[in-house]
């Protein structure tokens, strides 16, 4: 593969497996009635992470998630031309992942779940949803930039990533299921074919991600990097 698209097809296929982990837990979780459970979901996303971007980070950077990259792009470390590509190598890997998962899994407890699309309880609004998807993005963005971007950066791989996905989701995950990331909401939604709040998981990641990003970047970053 010519070197230049090595990084597009690592964001595209990280962010497919990602997504296919993540919704099929949940489907998984359908078909077991329940086995599984919140803390195994929750699991599956933030080990799934870890290992994923340990696995990629050399060749792109391990985004799997516009909201990263929105942050990273906002702290100056990619341009405008990669950020858009790889915002759209995520998305259309978001839409393969839960493409498998709709293809491999139980057809009627795929349509139960929404193909894993995460949605939002009754309990909270869609003000509140959207403050708590801003706080955890910035929450794991700000992991992105403490434990891969930094030049101080300590040498733990994607696994304070994949630990924040995890706490993350263990505080909101029945509450907005704790997306965090508009790929991993907007794939299963596609193949489901239902956005109902879909919007909460574009806002508030932009805004959690734009966020942590020009943080690091005015005060946290070191001034090499």
């Amino acid at each position: 593969m010519n070197v230049k698209y090595r990084p597009l097809f690592a964001e595209f296929l990280g962010t497919a497996l990602f997504v296919f982990i993540g919704a099929g837990s949940v489907v998984a979780n359908a078909v077991t009635n329940g086995g599984i459970g919140s803390l195994g979901i929750a699991a599956a996303h933030g080990v799934g992470m870890a290992v994923l971007i340990s696995s990629l980070m050399h060749i792109s950077g391990g985004h799997f998630n516009p909201a990263v990259s929105l942050g990273v792009y906002v702290a100056r470390k990619i341009d405008l031309k990669t950020f858009g590509k790889y915002v759209g190598a995520q998305l259309v890997g978001g839409i393969a992942g839960a493409g498998l998962v709709r293809v491999l899994f139980n057809a009627a407890s795929v349509h139960a779940v929404s193909a894993g699309a995460p949605h939002l309880s009754i309990t909270i609004s869609f003000m509140q949803a959207i403050g708590l998807e801003a706080l955890l993005t910035f929450f794991l963005v700000s992991a992105v930039f403490g434990t891969a971007i930094s030049s101080h950066a300590p040498k733990i791989g994607g696994f304070g990533i994949g630990l924040a996905i995890f706490v993350s989701a263990l505080v909101a995950g029945g509450l907005t299921g704790a997306a965090l990331n508009p790929a991993r909401a907007f794939g299963p939604a596609i193949i489901a074919w239902t956005f109902h709040s879909q919007a909460v998981y574009w806002i508030g990641p932009a805004i959690g991600g734009a966020a942590a990003g020009w943080v690091w970047k005015m005060f946290l970053l070191p001034e090499k990097g």
